[in-house]
């Protein structure tokens, strides 16, 4: 019998570390109580279903999405009323933004080699678009109070200068907003040697405080400042819509890197159609606020969890045994997140988004 040579792998020329890396999970959900993802639990009234659903059937999608792509750019710099010399730009979430924002960079055959800063623990993105640029990471530990760390954050920026340095405002998953005063000498310290800082505001629907108002106060310091938001806390993340501003000069450059119609006409659309129904969503905000308010009350008096301060739709506790709260409230139907083995600091914690008052009720009587 005549052996057959065996073939080459089909996965020869793909790299060795994306074969070493583990896929984004996402936990089945059905027929649970879903409190593991910080999404906006409300949906829209019926009316506006109806009002929603008449529109998209309407959109020409024989067509690249090109106006309706055109009329949310416009919508959402009135929205956020774009300081002057600023532009704004579009990304199919903040993870598209985010690995644009790693594409830009020098890679390993420019000299420097580049670096990607970011407080831990914090947002897996950052870490993962560095990685898959070539680029290396630095993770910065917080405190043991999940502040900023100031002088091993000045440390590191001196040491290593960073191009891209990430500061989530507030912090996913500790949910907190750090000192603002660290924060300006962190910006300080990376413009001095023209690196970039990335304020992520993906929670800004639910914080008392942004960082556009700084760059408004001081457009000069803020000068090398990106500010970065998404729609899906705002209550799309079905609809996958990020967007950034910054300087002309700066997005100009970043926006190079975008893909052609990376922004559906539907997801367009939809965007469009909640922005005209601001007020609709305020109000699911504003009481998404208030429940969190009730929820840290209901969990701080439950004997064995500690909650931690929120300006986000997440509150962030720690347990006695996270593994052992989270299999019990998932053999309740309560699905949330245990993210205990994610970073050191974080032994024992699970992250609980705030859900809607029957949720919430679900969850401490579950806890208690």
């Amino acid at each position: 019998m005549i052996s057959t040579p065996a073939a080459p792998s089909p996965l020869t020329f793909i790299r060795q570390d994306v074969q070493g890396m583990h896929a984004y999970a996402v936990q089945d959900s059905r027929g649970m109580t879903k409190l593991d993802a910080m999404e906006n639990p409300y949906t829209l009234p019926a009316e506006l279903q109806a009002k929603l659903g008449e529109r998209l059937g309407a959109v020409a999608i024989n067509r690249y999405p090109v106006f309706p792509v055109e009329a949310l750019h416009t919508a959402l710099k009135a929205y956020v009323g774009l300081p002057a010399n600023y532009a704004l730009m579009l990304g199919n979430g903040s993870d598209e933004l985010i690995s644009l924002l790693a594409m830009a960079c020098l890679t390993a055959k420019d000299k420097p080699q580049n670096t990607i800063l970011a407080p831990l623990p914090g947002f897996v993105m950052y870490e993962m678009s560095a990685q898959l640029q070539g680029l290396d990471f630095l993770g910065v530990p917080l405190t043991k109070d999940f502040e900023l760390d100031e002088a091993a954050m000045l440390a590191a920026i001196d040491a290593h200068k960073p191009a891209i340095t990430y500061i989530a405002y507030p912090n996913n998953p500790t949910a907190n907003l750090w000192n603002a005063d660290i924060i300006k000498k962190i910006i300080a310290a990376s413009k001095s040697y023209g690196g970039l800082v990335v304020m992520d505001e993906a929670y800004q629907p639910f914080s008392s405080k942004t960082w556009l108002s700084e760059i408004r106060a001081d457009p000069f310091a803020n000068s090398h400042v990106l500010l970065m938001r998404t729609l899906s806390k705002f209550g799309l993340a079905g609809v996958r819509l990020g967007y950034m501003l910054g300087t002309q000069s700066l997005i100009d450059q970043i926006d190079k890197l975008r893909p052609p119609y990376n922004i559906s006409s539907l997801n367009a659309e939809a965007g469009m159609f909640a922005l005209e129904h601001q007020d609709v969503f305020d109000a699911q905000a504003a009481n998404i606020r208030q429940e969190r308010t009730r929820l840290m009350a209901g969990l701080a008096a439950i004997s064995g969890v500690t909650p931690f301060p929120s300006e986000a739709n997440m509150i962030l506790v720690r347990v006695p045994d996270a593994d052992v709260a989270f299999t019990k409230l998932k053999s309740k139907g309560i699905l949330i997140k245990n993210i205990s083995k994610m970073h050191p600091l974080l032994a024992n914690c699970l992250r609980l988004t705030v859900g809607t008052p029957d949720e919430n009720n679900t969850l401490l009587s579950a806890l208690q």
